[in-house]
């Protein structure tokens, strides 16, 4: 699928996506490293049948959570630099994540204006949380792209925990598709009660409002270390105690969480074509470790013959 293809897909409000997600290397990486790592990832990625490739915009989330952080915070490449400059030649459309608190008013137009023929998609993201001074809102976001004449396509992100804690996501979905939103990724899920309770009262919500419901698309996330386990809590995703416990014991936590992730992602297919909801997934690598990596590849192939 090209970017065309990708957009007029989602203008049609249709379902069935499958993305990748990845994060670009740290900063602090030697520049001669870099083009390797991006080799291995393209080389990984050509043979996918994917949709698009969601790169990440990394933020420091130690704000909103006063737990020491069980990884140091590094910075990374900007999403769409390291797109533009080692990851041209990989034929697929790409979503960039960008965190709007670093831009100024004028930075986030010229931002818009010099990438109108390099990014075809773009999910905005606010600060991890109101303590973090930022220079502009996502609000202010919204409304500069709303009033630019950027063609590229606006994704915003969904937080199913977020609606277990508050109740209102559908509300804020809605919200959201009024500033220029036209698709949403979600954060990982791990709680199959807190998507479906999401994705709900989403469906009904708009049943009652007439109004067509926007894709959203479900990240998945391979555990495979205790490490990675406690960051994955840490950055607030919900996983539930018996779910955690059964992790924490089990000989191969790796595999046990691709059962996981498949077990979700079969059971939200389901739950979506009984109410005609336009839904996809986003299989997330964010470890370094080659077993997750490989087990991530792997749950793309899977979800694949799922959704079809």
């Amino acid at each position: 699928m090209n970017s065309q293809e990708l957009k007029k897909k989602i203008e049609n409000k249709e379902g069935g996506y499958l993305f990748y997600g990845l994060t670009p290397p740290k900063t602090s990486t030697d520049k001669d490293k870099i083009e390797g790592i991006a080799k291995r990832q393209m080389d990984r990625l050509e043979g996918l049948d994917i949709d698009g490739l969601i790169l990440y915009d990394i933020q420091d989330e130690s704000s909103r959570n006063n737990n020491p952080r069980p990884f140091p915070f590094m910075y990374t490449w900007a999403p769409d630099e390291y797109a533009n400059t080692y990851l041209k030649d990989l034929k697929v459309p790409k979503i960039i994540y960008k965190s709007v608190g670093k831009f100024t008013e004028e930075s986030l137009k010229q931002w818009l204006i010099d990438n109108e023929d390099k990014i075809d998609l773009t999910v905005f993201v606010g600060n991890p949380s109101k303590d973090q001074p930022a220079n502009l809102s996502l609000q202010d976001a919204y409304r500069i792209k709303k009033e630019s004449a950027s063609t590229i396509k606006l994704g915003g992100v969904t937080i199913p925990e977020r609606h277990f804690v508050k109740g209102d996501e559908h509300i804020r979905l809605t919200n959201k598709i009024a500033n220029g939103c036209t698709f949403f990724v979600s954060q990982c899920v791990y709680n199959l009660d807190n998507a479906k309770d999401m994705l709900s009262d989403y469906y009904f919500y708009t049943q009652e409002k007439g109004i067509k419901p926007m894709p959203v698309i479900f990240t998945l996330t391979p555990i495979g270390s205790l490490k990675t386990l406690e960051f994955t809590k840490w950055l607030g995703i919900d996983i539930q105690k018996w779910l955690e416990n059964e992790l924490k014991v089990s000989p191969d936590i790796l595999n046990a969480s691709i059962g996981i992730c498949k077990y979700i992602a079969n059971d939200l297919i389901k739950f979506a074509q009984e109410k005609n909801m336009p839904i996809g997934f986003n299989i997330e690598s964010v470890a370094i470790r080659k077993a997750e990596i490989d087990a991530s590849i792997e749950l793309v192939k899977t979800i694949k013959e799922m959704m079809a």
